[in-house]
C-alpha cells in the first residue's frame, strides 16, 4: 500500500496550537493522512505543559516529538514516563525520563518506528551522538516503517544524518529552526528527506515570537522573555509518501496551510 505520513513542524505558543486544533483534521482528510508526528517542543514558547500535550494528541497528532526545550517546563517530566505518544530526543545523556523511540500501530497493522533525536552542532554538546543513538535504536525492536525526527541547528548536520540513515530508514526531516526548506527529495536508496519542516504559529513574527524582542536582543539590549507573536499563523508541513512493500518512499512534498 501506499502510507501517507503527515511531518508537522514545531508548533509555538497558543496560536500554533490554535491553528494545529482548528486545521489539522482538514488536512489530514484533503492529504489522505494515514499517520501524524507533530513536533510540539516550543507549545508553551519554549517547552511543553502536560495539557498542551493532551491538546495536540486531541488535535490529530498520532505522535508528539520534542527537542531542547523538552526540559523548560519540567511538569512534563512525569508525563514522558506515563504516555507513549510523546518522545523526547533519544541521545539525552544520563538518565532521564521518557523514551525516544516508539512503535505504534498503522493502517493494516504496520509497525511504524518513530525516533525523535537531536543535533549537537551548534545546539547541545553534551548530547550523544544522534548517529550512534539511531544506529542502536534501529537494532533494538522490529519494525515494518521507520520515520526520524531530526531536531538540530545545522543544516549540514541534518542533512548528513539523511544521508547516513537512507535505505535505513522511510523518512528523516528536520525540526528546530523554524524556516520551511524548499529542498523535499527522494535519497538513492529510497529515504525520503526535507532540511526543515517549518513551524505552526504566528506569521508575521520572528520565529514565532514579537519581531522587536528579536530587534532589541541583537542591538544590544538587556534580555527579555519572549513573547508570542500576535495575528494569523500557518502551518507548515510535508508529506511522505512511503511504498510499504518496497519500503521506500516514492513522493516527498509540503502542505503548508496560510490564514
Amino acid at each position: 500500500m501506499l502510507l501517507n505520513i503527515l511531518a508537522v513542524g514545531d508548533v509555538v505558543g497558543e496560536g500554533g496550537q490554535d491553528i494545529l486544533s482548528r486545521r489539522l483534521r482538514e488536512l489530514q482528510k484533503e492529504e489522505e493522512i494515514h499517520f501524524t508526528v507533530v513536533n510540539g517542543e516550543n507549545a508553551s514558547g519554549v517547552g511543553i505543559t502536560p495539557r498542551q500535550a493532551r491538546g495536540i494528541y486531541d488535535a490529530g497528532a498520532d505522535v508528539i516529538t520534542l527537542g531542547n526545550h523538552t526540559w523548560n517546563r519540567i511538569q512534563i517530566a512525569d508525563f514522558l514516563d506515563k504516555e507513549d505518544y510523546i518522545l523526547r530526543p533519544a541521545n539525552y545523556a544520563g538518565r532521564v525520563p521518557g523514551r525516544g523511540m516508539g512503535i505504534y500501530r498503522g493502517p493494516q497493522g504496520l509497525r511504524i518506528a518513530v525516533l525523535n533525536l537531536m543535533g549537537r552542532v551548534e545546539l547541545n554538546p553534551n548530547l550523544d551522538s544522534p548517529f550512534k543513538a539511531a544506529d542502536r535504536l534501529l537494532k533494538s525492536q522490529p519494525y515494518d516503517i521507520a520515520l526520524v525526527d531530526f531536531h538540530a541547528e545545522a543544516t549540514s548536520e541534518k542533512g548528513a544524518m539523511a544521508w547516513y540513515l537512507d535505505g535505513r530508514v522511510q523518512a528523516v526531516w528536520g525540526t528546530h529552526t523554524h524556516v520551511p526548506t524548499a529542498d523535499p527529495q527522494v535519497l538513492p536508496k529510497g529515504t525520503g528527506f526535507v532540511t526543515d519542516l517549518g513551524m505552526t504559529g504566528p506569521a508575521r513574527s520572528v520565529l514565532g515570537i514579537r519581531p522587536e524582542h528579536s530587534i532589541n536582543l541583537f542591538l544590544g539590549g538587556l534580555p527579555r522573555r519572549y513573547e508570542e507573536a500576535e495575528g494569523s499563523c500557518k502551518l507548515n508541513a510535508c508529506r511522505f509518501t512511503i511504498d510499504t512493500e518496497k519500503k521506500k518512499c516514492v513522493q516527498v512534498r509540503r502542505v503548508d496551510l496560510n490564514e
